[in-house]
This record gives C-alpha cells, sequence and structure tokens, in this order.
C-alpha cells in the first residue's frame, strides 16, 4: 500500500504540474534545489481551485501524532510529521525512518526535510488529501476500543474556507474486519504519502535548518550516567525554563534556545533535536534537557 500511495501522488503532482513544476538542481549560491515555481495565473485560474491562505505560517495541511504511553520527554519534543504552509513550504519527516546513533544518554532525531511546491502542485495535495486520502468524508474522531496505550494520529487540512481536523486512535494498528477499514486504509495511504514525499522524485528535499529551538529541563533527582554533564550555560540559569502559563500548552518547564546555545552543548547533528542529555546544576540537582525544533508557524 505505501508503494501505492506513494505512485498515486507521484501521478497527481507530475501528471498536473507538467515540466515547468520539476525540481530544479541547486543554484550556484548553494541554494536549495526544491522547486521554486511562482504560481501563475493558470494555477489559480481553474474553476475547482481551493481557496487558502499564502502566508509563510499560515497551516494549509498538517499531520501530526500525540498521546500514547511514551516517555515525557519523547512527547515534549514531538513534531509534526509533515506540514504544508501556505507560500508551498512543506517541512516533514518519515517516523519509520531508524533514528541517528546515540551519543551516551542522548538520543537524536533525524533532521527534519523541507521543499518548495508549485501552486498547482498545493492545489493538487490538498485535493489528495481530501479526496483519496478520505479527509472530506470523515468523521472527526476515529476510536480503536481494542488496542490501548496507542498514539492518535491528527490530520488538520485548512482549504476552502474552512478547517477540518479528523483524530485517528491506533492508525496503523489496524485488525481484518474492523470497523472503518476504509476510512483507515485511505488515512493510512495519506500519512505514509505526506512522510515520504519526496521519494520517487516527486519533489526535491534538503535539511530543514531551524532558526530557533525549544529547550525542555525536567528535573531528575538521583539519575546516574557516566556521561552526565556540568551546567554549560553561563549566562542561563535553571529558573529561566519555565511552563507554559497558558494551562492547555506545555507545562514541562522550557525555553526558547537559538542555535548558538545550542552550539554550546557539543553535540553533531541536533537539528532534528534530541532526548535526555544529563545536565548537573549548582553541583547537585540533575536534569534532563530535550531539544526540539521549532517548525514556521512556532515562536516559543
Amino acid at each position: 500500500m505505501l508503494i501505492a500511495a506513494v505512485a498515486a501522488l507521484s501521478l497527481v503532482l507530475v501528471a498536473c504540474s507538467g515540466a515547468g513544476a520539476s525540481p530544479s538542481p541547486a543554484s550556484s549560491d548553494g541554494s536549495s534545489g526544491a522547486p521554486t515555481v511562482a504560481p501563475s495565473a493558470s494555477d489559480s485560474a481553474s474553476d475547482d481551485a481551493l481557496e487558502h491562505e499564502t502566508g509563510t505560517t499560515d497551516i494549509l495541511l498538517r499531520y501530526e501524532e500525540g498521546g500514547g504511553f511514551v516517555m515525557p520527554a519523547f512527547a515534549a519534543t514531538l513534531v509534526p510529521h509533515f506540514t504544508l504552509y501556505g507560500d508551498g513550504t512543506i517541512v516533514f519527516r518519515d517516523p519509520s525512518e531508524e533514528f541517528p546513533q546515540a551519543e551516551g544518554s542522548v538520543f537524536k532525531s533525524d533532521p527534519l526535510k523541507t521543499a518548495k511546491l508549485s501552486e498547482e502542485q498545493i492545489q493538487d495535495l490538498l485535493k489528495l488529501a481530501l479526496d483519496e486520502g478520505g479527509l472530506a468524508q470523515a468523521r472527526a474522531e476515529y476510536r480503536n476500543d481494542m488496542i490501548a496505550d496507542a498514539s492518535t494520529a491528527i490530520f488538520t487540512i485548512t482549504a476552502g474556507g474552512q478547517t477540518k481536523t479528523v483524530n485517528v486512535y491506533a492508525l496503523g494498528l489496524e485488525m481484518d474486519g474492523m470497523e472503518d477499514a476504509a476510512a483507515r486504509k485511505a488515512f493510512l495511504g495519506l500519512a505514509q504519502t505526506l512522510t515520504k514525499i519526496d521519494e520517487g522524485g516527486i519533489v526535491t528535499a534538503t535539511d530543514y535548518v531551524p532558526t530557533a529551538y525549544r529547550g525542555i529541563l525536567m528535573e531528575s533527582p538521583g539519575v546516574v550516567a557516566p556521561d552526565i554533564r556540568a551546567w554549560p550555560w553561563a549566562d542561563i540559569e535553571v529558573t529561566d525554563f519555565q511552563p507554559d502559563p497558558d494551562p492547555n500548552k506545555l507545562q514541562f518547564p522550557h525555553r526558547l534556545m537559538t542555535p548558538a546555545e545550542v552550539e554550546v552543548l557539543g553535540v553533531d547533528g541536533y537539528e532534528g533535536g534530541f532526548m535526555n542529555m544529563i545536565v548537573k546544576a549548582d553541583g547537585a540537582m540533575t536534569y534532563t534537557f530535550s531539544l526540539r525544533p521549532l517548525l514556521p508557524d512556532e515562536s516559543k
């Protein structure tokens, strides 16, 4: 089904976009080789074109996961698997890929990827999500009472003047004969297509380099590890990490981090984020420090 899902998207995008929307090679100034075809008059002239926002932080389509029985640090560093923004930028990562090798106690994540879609490709992708992906006819929630402690796949689409969110519990853990089998098959195909969108030459992606990060600090008293680090920052205090004042948002102590502040840690390939760095402050309390890259629509 994975091959079929990617192939279906490839046919839609390539057939509808034409040669003008094919990925271009990297320019001499080292910029991304991702397609940057500007929308033309014909791109938006179609009678069935879906209206959408065009800003760099406007979310048109997002696939993410939440909940389930996971470590707190893992939950705090979760990043949406795929996001399409109004200007055609996509930021994504395939969660099925193997994680990079750990550095002692530090577990790193793969880097996110990014590319740019033309207006035609935006239209094709939104319509694919609504039609073959099943979001147009989907309910708000799909349950699975036979499985416990699984995560929930969350699809959000904003197009044609409306926003729709679909929550699918335990997606990918389907059983023969279960309720909503056809809908779940469509959702799973959509999820796999989005996270593997750079396969088959559909788009040319480059590594996403965040401009800022979220640092999460959790008390870990009594932890024992051979690579416990002394507090690494001279100008950042433990009290600079605070829960969000909104009780509905992140309640782990966290702080906006600049790349320069992250560089101090000496972790290679940190751009995708990491978990479980053990640091000791004031020669006493130990903490677990984790890092999450921020996306274009996020500020803290």
